[in-house]
């Protein structure tokens, strides 16, 4: 299993609770652009992610998947044409970037009920930024069901139980996910966010309990 030495595992339940929103805005329209001006023949395969992870597409940003083994953390090539994404990846994010990467979600996919394991999962916290999402997009934590808007900074808790349901017919999601270490700046942005934004939503719930499956990482 991944790890990252010298790191304590996270109380993430006190932390973030389910999904909690960081007080930070992100240019939404020139991320979107940015990903929307790469080749497409970069998207089309999983990136190296298995279990429930498949469903969707993933170009990987820094790093690899956690299921292609211990290989280097740095940035992969394909950052160097999207400055904005570099940007906040390495700047606007008060934090040391892990793996990062995009992932589309096909119309209608779900990726099913699973936690994200430890020791790796367990000592860094995820950030998920909307750059294509639509109203019928619900990312469920901790039995809550939360919209993640573009131009929001969100942080999950991927050490619960946690789900997506694209529920468009047509519309495909993207979101850019990256890994950091949990540094003062960051802790002290969450302190600040909001994460009391979750809704019971027993119809969502229903629909993604229906596709359960064990992530091994």
């Amino acid at each position: 299993m991944l790890d990252i030495p010298g790191q304590e595992l996270l109380d993430k339940d006190v932390l973030i609770g389910g999904c909690l929103r960081l007080p930070l805005q992100v240019d939404a329209d020139l991320l979107s652009r940015e990903v929307a001006a790469l080749p497409e023949e970069l998207w089309g395969d999983r990136g190296g992610r298995v279990g429930v992870h498949r469903v969707a597409e993933a170009i990987f940003l820094r790093g690899f998947a956690p299921a292609e083994d211990d290989l280097p953390v740095e940035d992969r090539p394909v950052l160097q044409s999207l400055a904005y994404a570099q940007r906040l990846i390495h700047n606007i994010v008060p934090a040391s970037p892990l793996r990062c990467l995009l992932a589309r979600l096909p119309a209608g996919a779900v990726v099913a009920p699973h936690i994200d394991l430890p020791p790796y999962f367990g000592k860094s916290l995820r950030l998920h930024v909307a750059v294509e999402t639509n109203e019928a997009v619900h990312m469920l934590s901790a039995g809550l069901c939360y919209r993640m808007r573009p131009g929001e900074v969100w942080v999950l808790n991927n050490s619960t139980l946690h789900a997506v349901w694209n529920g468009h017919p047509t519309q495909s999601r993207t979101h850019l996910i990256c890994d950091f270490l949990p540094s003062e700046a960051l802790l002290e942005l969450m302190r600040r966010g909001d994460r009391h934004l979750g809704v019971w939503r027993p119809e969502v719930d229903e629909w993604v309990s229906n596709a359960t499956e064990t992530y091994d990482g």
